[in-house]
C-alpha cells in the first residue's frame, strides 16, 4: 500500500537520507510557511531527536517504523516543557508540566515532533479563524479557510510540511479540514485513543486522531496511538489492525447514505452531484446501496452546540488565571476572574461558553440540556438500527466549498452549519474518516462502533473505485 512512513522508513536504513536533513527540510519548510500553519516549533528537540537516530543507523541497528519519521501536533495536546496555547490569548505563555498519553506513544514509538499546529481558539470554530497567530490558510487556495478546529494540522500535511499530523476531532474538527484541503482524516471511535492530556472542549465527543495523506499511513498511526488509559476511564482495550486486512473488503455487501443530507436546501449541487455519481460507481462494483432516513441537520447541529456548549462551559471555568493563564488584576477577586476572562478568551469562545451557561442555567436545563441528552440517546439508538442493515454509511463530509477568509466570522450561524454533515456521527461516537475522493471536499465513511477496520477496508476499496 501506499505509505510515506514506509518509504522514508526505508531510505533512512538504506541511508539515502539522513534524519537529521530529513528533519532539517521540513523544519525549513515550516519556518518559511506562509499559511499560518505554526504556533511553536520544537527544533532544538527535533534536531537531538533525529541525531540518536541517525547514530543508531550507523551503528548498524534496526530502527522501528516511526522512528526518526516527522510530525505535527495539533496546540491544544500536553507536551512537556513546550509551549501548549489552544492558539488563545489566555494560555500565549503556557508551558506544559506533562505529555499526553496519545503523543507520548508516540513519542515512545521514536516519531519526532516538529510543530505545534495553529487551530481554532480551544477547538471552537470550523476554519481556523479564531486564533490570535493569524487564519490558517487553505492548502490549495490560500484565500479560502484552511478549515477547523484542526486546520494548521490538516494543511501542514497536505504541503508535506509534516508526514502526519495529530488532530483532535469534536464534532468534525478534523475530518472537515482534511476534506477542505484533500488528505486523509480520521476520528476513531470514542475511546479507541486516550484523551488524557488534550485540552477539553467537550469530552462526551472529545476524540484523538491522525491526518495523513494515505490510508496505510493513518493505520501505523493509529494503531500505536489505541489502546486502554488508566488515566481515561472512557478508554478501552482494541485489537490492532494488519495491513492484510485493510486489503480485503468482501464482507462489506451494502452501504447506506442519509437522503435527507443529499435533499437539504442547504447542499452545493456540485457537491450533490458527485455524492450522486460516486454512489452510481459504488452499485457498478455490486455493492448495494440504500437509502436510510435520519434527523434532519438543523436537528443534529443543534443538539451537539447544545452540548457541547453546556461542556465547554463545565470545562472551561476552571481557566481564570488563577491557575493557569494570563492573569488580569481587577478591584477584586470577582472582578480579576471577569477581566481575565473577557479580556483573555476569543469572541467565540465567549460565545459557547455563554450559550452553555445559560442551557445549563436553573429554568432552561430542563427544557434544553435535557432534551439534547435525550435526543443524543435517539440519534445512537438510530445508529444501530441502520447499522443492522447496512456495513457503512457514506456522506459528503460538508454541505458545500471551504468560504473565503473572513466570511465565517461575519457569520458563525453559517459556520455552525457547515458542520451538519459531520456532528451526527461524532454523536453517536462512531469511527469516522475523509477520504479525498468523490465530491470536492471528499466522502466520509462511518461504520458502527468498534468498527474501525471497517472503515479503513471501505477506504482501500474507493481508492481504485472512484
Amino acid at each position: 500500500m501506499e505509505s510515506q512512513i514506509h518509504q522514508i522508513h526505508q531510505q533512512m536504513m538504506n541511508k539515502e537520507i539522513t534524519c537529521t536533513q530529513l528533519v532539517q527540510d521540513r523544519l525549513d519548510l515550516l519556518k518559511s510557511n506562509t499559511h499560518n500553519t505554526v504556533n511553536s516549533l520544537l527544533d532544538l528537540k527535533a534536531l537531538e531527536l533525529a541525531a540518536n537516530v541517525d547514530a543508531k543507523i550507523e551503528s548498524g541497528q534496526e530502527i522501528g517504523l516511526l522512528e526518526g519519521i516527522p510530525f505535527g501536533i495539533k496546540d491544544v495536546y500536553m507536551v512537556q516543557g513546550t509551549l501548549t496555547t489552544s492558539s488563545s490569548e489566555l494560555l500565549k505563555n503556557y508551558k506544559s508540566s506533562y505529555t499526553a498519553t496519545a503523543i507520548q506513544k508516540l513519542l515512545d514509538a521514536g516519531a519526532i515532533p516538529l510543530v505545534k499546529e495553529n487551530c481554532d481558539s480551544f477547538g471552537h470554530g470550523s476554519s481556523s479563524e479564531n486564533t490570535i497567530f493569524g487564519a490558517v490558510k487553505n492548502a490549495i487556495n490560500p484565500e479560502l479557510v484552511g478549515g477547523g478546529s484542526s486546520g494548521g494540522s490538516a494543511v501542514n500535511v497536505a504541503k508535506d510540511y509534516t508526514v502526519f499530523s495529530i488532530g483532535g476531532d469534536t464534532g468534525g474538527s478534523i475530518r472537515q479540514p482534511a476534506g477542505y484541503n484533500k488528505v486523509y482524516g480520521f476520528k476513531p471511535t470514542y475511546g479507541r485513543i486516550s484523551r488524557y492530556g488534550i485540552m477539553a472542549y467537550a469530552s462526551s465527543t472529545d476524540c484523538v486522531g491522525p491526518i495523513a495523506k494515505s490510508i496505510e499511513d493513518i493505520r501505523i498511526v493509529l494503531n500505536v496511538m489505541s489502546g486502554k488509559d488508566v488515566k481515561d476511564q472512557t478508554t478501552y482495550q482494541s485489537k490492532a489492525i494488519s495491513e492484510e486486512a485493510v486489503l480485503n473488503a468482501d464482507q462489506i455487501k451494502t452501504i447506506g447514505y442519509f437522503k435527507n443530507f443529499i435533499e437539504s436546501e442547504a447542499i452545493d449541487a456540485q457537491v450533490k452531484s458527485d455524492f450522486l455519481a460516486s454512489l452510481e460507481k459504488i452499485k457498478a462494483k455490486g455493492i448495494k446501496v440504500k437509502e436510510l432516513d435520519f434527523f434532519e441537520s438543523d436537528t443534529l447541529v443543534s443538539t451537539y452546540y447544545t452540548l457541547a456548549m453546556a461542556e465547554t462551559a463545565s470545562n472551561l471555568s476552571r481557566l481564570d488565571g488563577t491557575n493557569y493563564g494570563a492573569r488580569i488584576e481587577g478591584d477584586n477577586l470577582k472582578d480579576t476572574y471577569s477581566i481575565t476572562r473577557s479580556e483573555n478568551f476569543s469572541e467565540e469562545t465567549k460565545r459557547r461558553i455563554v450559550g452553555g451557561n445559560q442551557v445549563l442555567s436553573q429554568g432552561f436545563s430542563d427544557e434544553i440540556y435535557l432534551k439534547g441528552l435525550n435526543l443524543r440517546d435517539q440519534i445512537a439508538d438510530n445508529f444501530e438500527k441502520d447499522f443492522q442493515e447496512v456495513d457503512i454509511i457514506l456522506s459528503p463530509v460538508t454541505p458545500s466549498t471551504p468560504p473565503k477568509i473572513g466570511d465565517s466570522l461575519k457569520d458563525p450561524l453559517a459556520m455552525y452549519l457547515s458542520d451538519a454533515y459531520t456532528v451526527g456521527f461524532s454523536l453517536g461516537q462512531l469511527p469516522t474518516l475523509t477520504v479525498p475522493q468523490g465530491t470536492a471536499t471528499g466522502l466520509q465513511i462511518s461504520a458502527a462502533k468498534n468498527n474501525d477496520e471497517l472503515v479503513l477496508k471501505f477506504a482501500h476499496f474507493l481508492k481504485d473505485t472512484i
